[in-house]
């Protein structure tokens, strides 16, 4: 059994994960925090479906190539299925159309990018710093 838990078990593949700063998103009045902080600081959302394979892909993807630090950028992570209703108040508040996974780049109280999947990891966040 050992074997099998080592090669199933999605506890053992968080291990290796890189660990990142993340704000975890659980209410929608931090997406009013988020817009006023995005004044001073861009504010950076990341949609995840814990159920996609496409998702996950992504995300570790993403892990691995974030290369920046809590000064740069505050960074949110939103788990879509438990909170389906915040990912749907991003969408209205800021204009943009729901997908998973996706990245939102948030300045000044609006989006000024938006990429979903594999275009995630080729959006050049450097630009928004």
């Amino acid at each position: 059994m050992g074997l099998l838990n080592k090669l199933f078990n999605s506890s053992s593949e968080n291990k290796d994960e890189k660990e990142l700063p993340w704000n975890i998103l659980t209410s929608l009045s931090q997406l009013g925090d988020i817009k006023e902080k995005s004044l001073l600081k861009t504010q950076l959302i990341f949609k995840h479906s814990t159920r996609c394979g496409v998702s996950r892909m992504v995300k570790n993807q993403f892990l691995k190539d974030y290369d920046f630090t809590e000064k740069d950028f505050d960074l949110y992570y939103l788990d879509l299925i438990e909170y389906r209703a915040i990912s749907n108040e991003i969408a209205q508040t800021f204009h943009v159309y729901h997908e998973s996974p996706q990245l939102l780049v948030i300045k000044n109280g609006t989006a000024v990018a938006n990429k979903s999947h594999g275009a995630i990891n080729d959006l050049d966040l450097k630009g928004y710093l």
